[in-house]
């Protein structure tokens, strides 16, 4: 058994000042980083909170009943996430995942989703607004997430075995409760809905066929994701990765797949359609998705930013620091000044830390750690 490692910064309590460059970069839709990559998908923690303890991201150990979690003051409101936001879409984002922690713990979400469900694209389109949960509470919100605005769903889901899912979450939570609200987002027509399955060799791997057996035919895409080396808490270790080009062969040798293409520039998931018995992908079998980011890193397309629950914002999921819009947001600036200061960070991005994983030595000087997926979502 691995050791924990305790965190010794805590990302929430640090974090770099954003600026207001003296020349302001008025907003076209097109804002690049330093490596030519368009800002296009926004992720927005609204909790660091969550009912669920998994090993890979919120560790009963660390997140225990004595864990300081933000004060509610401290969080950003919900109009000013929805302010945030506007500047992120005048510069070119098309996609909002709201994320957490749990985000469906957040009172009144629903308010949320409205607010930006109103927001329009340079184009005047409306945003792909979507969510990502452990599903503990979605049968019951389905409904009147769809009625605010939300569009899809991604479901957490790491097996279909009781037993292994109750170990997995870590607070006896029953995988039928889960599944009740995988039904209820259909119903309530909450789709394409994704179901998203973290493998970790040894603890769930022997549940990626009874899962694929599961979803195949159902309409529901389930994504296969390695387990990552994100925070400091989670005790990762390389040899709990089941790469994913084993995932595909292990499920091929009994369903077989064709490989498709991406659905859109920067998909962080590799599509593998199931086939009839022509060969060719049949589309009423459905497909899975494999998210390698750990054998196969997707850095040089990656659009994402990420905005946490207190309004700093990270560029690249193991980041070791954000950048402090809050202090921003609550003061005298604008929204001209707030877009010129999100421009500027963006602009000045060059993480790839995917892509060099493997180049860096282990960092044992005790300093700044990659922040924590239950602090930004994934």
């Amino acid at each position: 058994m691995s050791e924990r490692v305790i965190p010794l910064v805590d990302q929430r309590l640090t974090g770099r000042r954003a600026t207001v460059p003296a020349r302001h970069i008025a907003p076209t839709g097109l804002l690049g980083d330093a490596l030519g990559r368009p800002l296009r998908d926004l992720r927005i923690s609204v909790t660091d909170r969550c009912n669920f303890r998994c090993s890979y991201c919120m560790p009963k150990e660390v997140f225990d009943k004595d864990y300081p979690y933000l004060p509610h003051a401290a969080l950003l409101s919900f109009e000013e996430i929805t302010r945030v936001a506007r500047q992120f879409v005048a510069h070119g984002v098309q996609k909002i995942r709201l994320t957490g922690g749990e985000p469906l713990l957040r009172k009144n979400i629903e308010i949320l989703i409205s607010q930006l469900a109103a927001l329009r694209t340079m184009e005047g389109q409306p945003l792909d607004i979507t969510l990502t949960t452990n599903g503990s509470l979605l049968a019951r919100k389905a409904r009147a997430l769809r009625d605010a605005g939300l569009q899809r769903v991604t479901v957490s889901l790491d097996g279909l075995d009781d037993t292994v899912f109750r170990q997995m979450n870590d607070v006896d939570f029953p995988v039928a409760e889960v599944l009740r609200g995988i039904d209820a987002a259909r119903e309530a027509g909450l789709g394409p809905i994704k179901v998203n399955m973290v493998v970790k060799r040894g603890t769930n791997d022997h549940e990626i066929l009874p899962m694929a057996r599961h979803f195949r035919g159902s309409g529901i895409v389930l994504r296969f994701i390695e387990y990552m080396d994100v925070g400091a808490t989670n005790g990762w270790r390389m040899d709990e990765v089941l790469p994913s080009a084993q995932v595909v062969k292990r499920i091929a040798a009994e369903l077989p797949l064709v490989q498709l293409e991406p659905s859109a520039p920067g998909e962080t998931a590799e599509r593998w359609g199931y086939a009839g018995a022509d060969g060719a992908h049949d589309p009423n079998l459905g497909e899975i998705g494999v998210i390698s980011s750990v054998t196969q890193a997707f850095c040089r397309d990656c659009n994402r930013a990420r905005l946490s629950t207190e309004g700093k914002l990270y560029l690249c999921l193991f980041a070791t620091e954000g950048w402090d819009l809050r202090s921003l947001v609550r003061g005298d600036l604008d929204d001209a000044g707030l877009a010129a200061a999100i421009a500027a960070i963006w602009q000045g991005r060059d993480d790839r830390y995917s892509e060099l994983r493997s180049t860096l030595a282990p960092d044992t000087s005790g300093g700044a750690r990659r922040v924590e997926m239950s602090y930004i979502g994934g």
